[in-house]
């Protein structure tokens, strides 16, 4: 009893159009028909199918899996060894791509613009996280603040990003020695750490308001990937995150202008009662 055409394709998970072609090329005749002319698939045509497609799979042309399967002297292995060199070829040359690929998607959503030994250079152990930049991007594309810093970002020379960079290592040095001193996070040595941070941005990136500061900073706390942008992981402690939040939003509440105080209100005079007689 042979197999169906229609029940190989399913089987196979190839169409009966690519089933007729290796039929009529010679590639995969089936073994036997039906009483009404339909092809009959025995299973050793199966096996020979399966052969074909784990060569297709390797990327080999038809008419070389012919030869293949044609010749049993044929140097299948000697064949198999020249593909693998190839998919290793095309395996390093998609590896390229990606790796430029990925370059050109964090120029984009990072606006660093420096080579991968410049960026070495200047940023050590600060890594960019591309899973992050990419929902950042999402999340904040529309906002003013996010586009100004990135075109400031853009706009930075090697030598501004080493700048850049000693000054957020000097400062982080001086937020880890307040918080391993026990320094209370909403203390003054905290918020002035803090208020520093913030023109820091300013300085760099765009204008940033405290409200906007405590947006970052609420990041900072939630995403360590985020954090990880500020603090190198060698570099952090437990708890060091909320800490940098709470002195933010603390720095935030002590810029603000003090609400203005209400005038006393003054009703009429009280009648002063007569004198006793």
């Amino acid at each position: 009893m042979g197999y169906p055409v229609g029940q190989v394709s399913a089987v196979a998970g190839v169409t009966v159009r690519t089933l007729h072609h290796y039929d009529r090329t010679g590639l995969l005749r089936p073994s036997d028909r039906s009483p009404a002319g339909y092809r009959l698939y025995s299973d050793a045509d199966l096996a020979r199918l399966q052969q074909i497609l784990f060569y297709r799979e390797l990327g080999f042309p038809l008419d070389e899996i012919a030869t293949i399967l044609a010749d049993p002297q044929a140097d299948a292995l000697a064949r198999l060894r020249a593909r693998h060199r190839r998919l290793t070829e095309e395996i390093h040359r998609l590896q390229r791509l990606v790796e430029v690929a990925e370059q050109a998607m964090e120029v984009q959503q990072t606006g660093v613009r420096l080579t991968p030994q410049e960026r070495f250079e200047v940023f050590g152990e600060i890594a960019f996280d591309l899973t992050y930049a990419t929902e950042a991007d999402h999340r904040w594309r529309e906002s003013d603040g996010y586009r100004h810093s990135m075109a400031r970002a853009a706009t930075h020379t090697k030598d501004d990003w080493a700048q850049l960079m000693a000054e957020a290592a000097a400062w982080r040095a001086r937020l880890t020695a307040a918080f391993d001193a026990g320094e209370p996070a909403d203390g003054e040595r905290a918020m002035d750490l803090a208020e520093e941070h913030r023109r820091h941005l300013t300085r760099w990136f765009t204008p940033c308001p405290t409200d906007m500061h405590g947006r970052i900073a609420d990041d900072f706390a939630a995403d360590p990937r985020a954090f990880a942008l500020l603090v190198p992981p060698a570099e952090q402690r437990p708890g060091l995150a909320p800490y940098l939040r709470t002195a933010v939003h603390a720095n935030a509440v002590r810029q603000s202008p003090p609400a203005p105080t209400a005038e006393p209100t003054t009703g009429p005079a009280a009648p002063r009662p007569e004198a006793a007689p």
